[in-house]
Formats: C-alpha cells, sequence, structure tokens
C-alpha cells in the first residue's frame, strides 16, 4: 500500500470517528500482511478493536456519571469473610436480569459489613451491561430534593433521579429523616415502581423504617412499593474497618458484634 492509499484511508476513518483503528491503522495492515488475513478477518479484527475502544470508552464516561463514592468491582470483595452473604446469589444479580425484570435489591446489615461494596460493584456491572446508574446517599438524595421543593423545581429533580435504568441509594436510616424528607422520599420511590429497579442499603431492619421516616404511615406505603418486586440480601458478621485489628488479636470477635 502507497502513502496516497494509507493517506486516505486515514481520513475515511476519521470521518467515521473509527478513531481506534485510525490510531492503529498501520500496526493492523502490518499484522494482516504478515499473517496473510483474508479480507474477512481483517474487517472482523478491525470493527472488534473499534467495538472494544467505545465499550471502554462508554463504561468510563458512565461509570463517571454514576457518581460511586468509591470503583470497587464486585470481584474484590471479601465473600470469606461475610460468610452470611450467598456468594452464587450475588453472582446471580450481577448478571443484572433483575433490571431487566424490574426487581428491586434492598441490602440490610450493620455498618461496615460491605453493603456498599456491593451495591457499588453491582452498578459496575450494569454498567457494563449497558444500563445508566445514578448513585446516591439517602442524605444527599433527599436534601437535594428538600432543595428542589423550596426552589419549586421538585418535578425537575424527581425527573433527574427516575431517568437512571438503576437508582443505588444508600445509608438509608444512618441519619433521621423529617416530615416533609419522608414525604418527598416516597414520591421518588412511587415515581420509579415498577418503571425502573433501585438497590438501596439500610443499617436498619424494615421493622424501624417507621422509625427512620418519622412516620410508620409513609414507611409503610414506601416498603409496600419497595418490597413488591425485591429481593432482600441480609448481611450478619463483622465490620471490614474491623478486619485488621481482629487478624492482629486486638479485638475479639465477640467485642466486635458488640460494637
Amino acid at each position: 500500500m502507497n502513502a496516497g492509499q494509507l493517506e486516505r484511508l486515514s481520513e475515511h476513518l476519521l470521518k467515521l470517528r473509527l478513531f481506534k483503528s485510525k490510531e492503529r491503522l498501520e500496526a493492523l495492515l502490518q499484522h494482516a500482511a504478515e499473517k496473510e488475513l483474508a479480507y474477512s478477518d481483517f474487517l472482523e479484527q478491525v470493527l472488534g478493536e473499534e467495538v472494544a475502544a467505545k465499550t471502554s470508552k462508554n463504561v468510563t464516561m458512565r461509570t463517571s456519571m454514576a457518581r460511586f463514592p468509591f470503583v470497587k468491582p464486585l470481584e474484590t470483595f471479601d465473600f470469606g469473610y461475610q460468610p452470611s452473604i450467598d456468594k452464587k446469589q450475588i453472582q446471580s444479580l450481577a448478571s443484572c436480569h433483575f433490571i431487566e425484570h424490574g426487581d428491586n435489591v434492598v441490602v440490610l446489615g450493620p455498618p461496615g459489613v460491605g453493603k456498599t461494596h456491593l451495591s457499588v460493584g453491582l452498578g459496575l456491572k450494569a454498567i457494563e451491561a449497558g444500563y445508566r446508574v445514578f448513585f446516591s446517599t439517602a442524605a444527599n438524595l433527599i436534601a437535594t430534593l428538600t432543595k428542589a421543593h423550596g426552589e419549586g423545581r421538585l418535578d425537575e429533580k424527581l425527573k433527574f433521579y427516575v431517568t437512571p435504568r438503576l437508582l443505588i441509594i444508600d445509608e438509608i436510616g444512618y441519619l433521621p429523616i423529617d416530615r416533609l424528607g419522608a414525604n418527598l422520599f416516597f414520591q421518588l420511590i412511587s415515581r420509579r415502581y415498577e418503571r425502573g429497579p433501585m438497590i438501596l442499603t439500610s443499617n436498619q431492619s424494615f421493622g424501624a423504617w417507621g422509625e427512620v421516616f418519622g412516620d410508620r404511615v409513609i414507611a409503610t406505603a414506601i416498603l409496600d412499593r419497595l418490597l413488591h418486586h425485591a429481593v432482600t440480601l441480609n448481611i450478619r458478621g463483622n465490620s471490614y474497618r474491623l478486619k485488621e485489628k481482629l487478624k492482629a488479636g486486638l479485638v475479639r470477635a465477640e467485642e466486635a458484634n458488640d460494637s
């Protein structure tokens, strides 16, 4: 191939926005010549690399837009440290069928047992599967809705939280929720009901949600919608934050469970 052909090919790839192929054109052509690839095999290799590059770029962009507090894949979760968690169940959830079916996932357990890690890990799997995900703590979400309500922009902000295919709400029950906040949270749950699946984490049992939301009627209405189509995970175990202290013998398991 002469220089003129190479230049024209580069221009075509640029116009088609096939940037990865343009960047690797000479290397791809050389590899094809050395291996004496058929035209179809060469085309498959070029398009395969382009698809992989675009997929990686999209995953990176969606991960940034999700606003995760950290990026920890499920593969790094220490299931051996939390034997109460069914690893096969988590792997099943990682297939993202629960999103296709519109099911919610509720993760309950004391602080530090890995609830946020699991929710982020499942969120990353959803992004890899092509879904749009958004993460927020319950406190930040309610504060945002409360501010929007005061500014007359509640409907706009509710639409913002309804738009992602998967919404993750972390740390329900860590901070008290006033009556307005409870009502706004109920409105969001109602809007997503049977439309968009959610992952929610809480350090409180369902029986305590009446106190969390300061109103048993609202809490019951929220749970009725959340649990209609839902998978509940109950984690019982020691805090990961105490893991190193336990290994070092500085804290006994009994003391960790009582803390």
